[in-house]
């Protein structure tokens, strides 16, 4: 792959405060998407509403960005696709029209709804590289209060994007690599804070999903990235698949993975739905 070829294919999935500050002052602005976001927290709306992005607009993840939770289905469920356009139209997303997702954490949550938009046929989705913090870095201003888009067109169907279910996650180490994008000590079943049972399915890598990032938040440059992945087993041409606990962070490792040129597959019940079913094998240990 050439230098040039590496540069565009992570520009398809990330953008840089700077360049995105001049986006925004362009003819066509992206459609920006807030979706501060995280487990056992409830408080993203107002973060939001204290400063966000010039524009932006709140998702929220556990209601917009998922069906209602289930032993069956797992703790973020895809959600149901008209669900999906109805909000994607909330939020302004119009047919043909770049959005830019972004949090305060590294993209770790707002990859759930680049990686929801991308699935469901919208091309031109990325993430703010760095998120929240590379925007305050760069010295670009945030503004307080909601944001009332005008009303987007878009029109979504499901399938851009592969995905795999139980099953085919069962199956997934002996024709190629399974990554389990969750902290280490959950892969290894040392703890386990919220689902049934602690552990990994068998044959998984582990593949935490926070080393995807530098200290600053940043997705690492694309020769580190690929030089991790390969060392994973997860390479262009070979078959990977991805699963976290309900979906959501594994979609980052998607997003890293794309930024590199390599497909990978998302595992939506992910481990919420793989250790509430008792028929399914559990493993323990790094």
């Amino acid at each position: 792959m050439t230098n040039g070829t590496t540069d565009t294919t992570r520009a398809a999935v990330l953008v840089d405060a700077v360049a995105l500050a001049a986006e925004l002052a362009g003819d066509e602005p992206p459609v920006l998407l807030d979706v501060r976001w995280a487990l056992g927290r409830s408080d993203g709306h107002e973060q939001y509403l204290a400063g966000h992005l010039p524009g932006a607009v709140y998702v929220d993840l556990d209601s917009e960005l998922a069906a209602p939770p289930s032993v069956a289905a797992g703790r973020h469920p895809l959600p149901d696709v008209a669900a999906l356009e109805a909000a994607a139209r909330r939020w302004g997303v119009r047919e043909g029209a770049p959005v830019v997702a972004y949090d305060a954490s590294g993209g770790t949550s707002a990859a759930r709804a680049w990686w929801l938009l991308r699935w469901a046929g919208v091309a031109d989705v990325r993430l703010l590289d760095g998120g929240l913090a590379a925007w305050s870095a760069a010295g670009l201003s945030l503004e307080p209060g909601e944001v009332t888009p005008e009303r987007g067109d878009v029109v979504l169907a499901p399938g851009a994007l592969p995905t795999i279910d139980a099953d085919d996650a069962a199956a997934w180490p002996h024709e190629g690599t399974l990554l389990d994008a969750r902290a280490a000590e959950r892969y290894a079943g040392e703890v386990e804070p919220v689902d049934p049972r602690a552990g990994h399915i068998p044959g998984a890598v582990s593949a935490p999903t926070a080393q995807n990032l530098a200290d600053d938040g940043t997705f690492l440059p694309a020769d580190a990235l690929t030089e991790r992945f390969r060392a994973l087993r997860a390479a262009a041409g070979a078959p990977v698949a991805v699963y976290c606990g309900s979906g959501v962070t594994a979609a980052h490792q998607v997003a890293a993975l794309a930024s590199i040129g390599v497909e990978a597959a998302l595992y939506p019940g992910s481990w919420s739905q793989w250790s509430s079913d008792p028929d399914r094998p559990v493993a323990t240990g790094s």
